[in-house]
C-alpha cells in the first residue's frame, strides 16, 4: 500500500534525508580471476549478515520463441539438488546457517542468491558454489519442474494483471526477445527436455559469464582466498556466442483482450532508453512525475480527483536493451473507456506542459530516496554490485545516476515525454 496523502510531505522529507544522510564507510574490492570470473566484495560492518549474488549472463534476451523460458527452467532444476546433496539437504544446510538460498531466471540474467549470519560466510559461499558448479540436473527433476512451470504459466495467463503485462511486452517488443515471457510458453516448455537443460547449463554457466558479489560483515582478503579455492579451478571453457538481436521498432498498437476479470487493466507504453543511455535519468524522473506514489499525477488526478481508477502507477525498469516506459490503470470495467481517455489526456499533458519546479523537486526526492533506501541491506547491496556489472555500467554508476537525476530540468522531462510517449502501444484487458 502507498502512504496516505497526509503522509506525503513526511515521506518526501524522509526521502531527502536518506539522500543527505552520511553512509557508513564501505570499501569494494573488484577482482577478475584468471578464468574470467568477476568477483566483487563489499565490506559492510553495520550488520552481522552476509549476502551473496551470483549473476550469470543467461536470461530472456538470449532466448528464442522455441526455447522461451529455458533460463528460468535451468535455475528451477538447479535448486532441486547437487551431486553431493538433495534439495532438501541443501535447504537444511542453509537453514542451519540462519540463511536462505534460491535461484531464478530474469530478463538480463539468471541469479543464485543466498544470505546467512556473517560468521557462517565460508559455509554460505561453499553452498552457493556447490549449487552453481555441481547441480545434479536429474531427468526426473526436469520432468517434475516442467509440470510445475506449466501450471505457473497457466496461472499467470488466468491472472488479468499478469496477462495484460505479458500481452503488452509481446506487442511492444515484437521480434526482440524481451517480448518473450520469463516463464516460457506451454509450447516451448514441452519442447525443452533434459538434454536441452544440460546443454544450456554447460554453455552458459561459465566463469566468463559470471559475476559473484558478496556484501556483509566480512574481510575482502579472506573472502577472496575462499573464492579462489572454490571457483579458481573452474575451466574457462568455450562460452556461448551472443548473437545479434533484432532491434525493437516503435509502432502504434492497440490490443483489447477479453477475459473474465473484476477490473479492467489499461496499459500504455513506449520504448524507452537503456540503462546506459543519456536519457535514462530524465525518463526515470518523468516516470516518477506520472506515477511516483500518491503525489504522482496519475494517482492524484485519475484516482483521487476523478475516481476513475483503483490503482494508478508508472514503471520504467533498467535493462540492457531498450526499456519500456509503462503507465498503468486498474479500473472498474464500466469505467474503462472513460479511464483510457483520461489517461491519454494525462499523457498528452506531460508531453505539452513542463513540470513545475516543486513537482520536479518532489519527484527527484521520491526517486532518489527510494533508491537509497532500497540499497541499505546487504542482500540488495550484493544484487546491485552484480547487476551493474551485468548491465556494463560500472560500480560508479550510483554516483553518476544521482548527479544525472539532480541535473534533470523541466525541459529535459518534456523532451523525454515527447520522445518516448508519442508512439505508444496500448493494451486493454477487460471482461466481455
Amino acid at each position: 500500500m502507498r502512504p496516505a496523502r497526509a503522509l506525503i510531505p513526511l515521506v518526501a522529507a524522509l526521502a531527502l534525508l536518506s539522500i543527505a544522510a552520511p553512509a557508513v564507510a564501505q570499501s569494494t574490492t573488484r577482482v577478475r580471476l584468471d578464468n574470467g570470473l568477476l568477483v566483487l566484495i563489499r565490506e559492510n560492518p553495520v550488520a552481522p549478515v552476509v549476502a551473496v549474488s551470483l549473476m550469470i549472463d543467461s536470461g530472456t534476451r538470449w532466448e528464442r520463441p522455441e526455447n522461451s523460458g529455458i533460463s528460468n527452467f535451468v535455475t528451477a532444476v538447479m535448486v532441486k539438488g547437487t551431486t553431493k546433496r538433495s534439495g532438501g539437504e541443501m535447504a537444511e544446510a542453509v537453514a542451519a546457517l540462519g540463511g536462505k538460498l534460491s535461484a531464478t531466471g530474469d530478463v538480463d540474467y539468471s541469479e543464485i542468491q543466498s544470505s546467512a549470519l556473517a560468521r557462517f560466510w565460508r559455509e554460505l559461499l561453499d553452498l552457493t558454489a556447490e549449487m552453481a558448479l555441481s547441480p545434479a540436473l536429474l531427468p526426473v527433476e526436469v520432468d517434475n519442474e516442467r509440470e510445475l512451470l506449466l501450471s505457473r504459466v497457466q496461472k499467470r495467463r488466468d491472472s488479468p494483471n499478469s496477462r495484460a503485462f505479458d500481452e503488452l511486452y509481446a506487442t511492444l517488443y515484437g521480434r526482440h526477445p524481451y517480448a518473450l515471457p520469463i516463464l516460457g510458453t506451454p509450447e516451448s516448455l514441452k519442447r525443452i527436455d533434459h538434454a536441452a537443460i544440460v546443454e544450456r547449463y554447460r554453455a552458459y554457466y561459465r566463469p566468463g559469464r559470471m559475476k559473484l558479489a558478496i556484501s556483509g560483515q566480512v574481510k575482502a582478503a579472506d573472502v577472496l582466498v575462499e573464492v579462489r579455492r572454490l571457483f579458481g579451478g573452474l575451466s574457462p571453457g568455450t562460452p556461448a556466442t551472443d548473437a545479434a538481436l533484432p532491434a525493437p521498432v516503435a509502432a502504434t498498437h492497440r490490443v483489447v483482450v477479453e477475459q473474465p476479470a473484476q477490473q479492467a487493466q489499461i496499459l500504455v507504453a513506449g520504448l524507452a532508453p537503456r540503462i546506459a543511455d543519456p536519457d535514462f535519468a530524465a525518463v526515470k524522473v518523468l516516470t516518477t512525475v506520472l506515477g511516483g506514489g500518491m503525489a504522482g499525477r496519475l494517482f492524484a488526478e485519475l484516482r483521487d480527483k476523478q475516481a476513475l481508477a483503483y490503482t494508478a502507477s508508472a514503471f520504467f525498469d533498467p535493462v540492457r536493451d531498450p526499456g519500456a516506459l509503462i503507465v498503468y490503470l486498474g479500473t472498474a470495467p464500466d469505467n474503462a473507456d472513460r479511464a483510457e481517455q483520461a489517461l491519454r489526456k494525462e499523457i498528452e499533458r506531460v508531453r505539452s506542459e513542463p513540470a513545475g519546479a516543486e513537482e520536479l523537486q518532489r519527484a527527484k526526492g521520491y526517486l532518489l530516496g527510494n533508491y537509497e533506501m532500497d540499497r541499505r541491506t546487504n542482500g540488495r547491496q550484493a544484487w546491485y554490485l552484480a547487476f551493474y556489472e551485468i548491465e556494463s555500467v560500472g560500480q560508479d554508476y550510483p554516483d553518476r545516476y544521482r548527479r544525472a537525476v539532480e541535473a534533470v530540468t523541466p525541459d529535459a522531462v518534456l523532451r523525454a515525454a515527447r520522445a518516448y510517449l508519442t508512439t505508444v502501444t496500448t493494451v486493454v484487458l477487460r471482461p466481455k
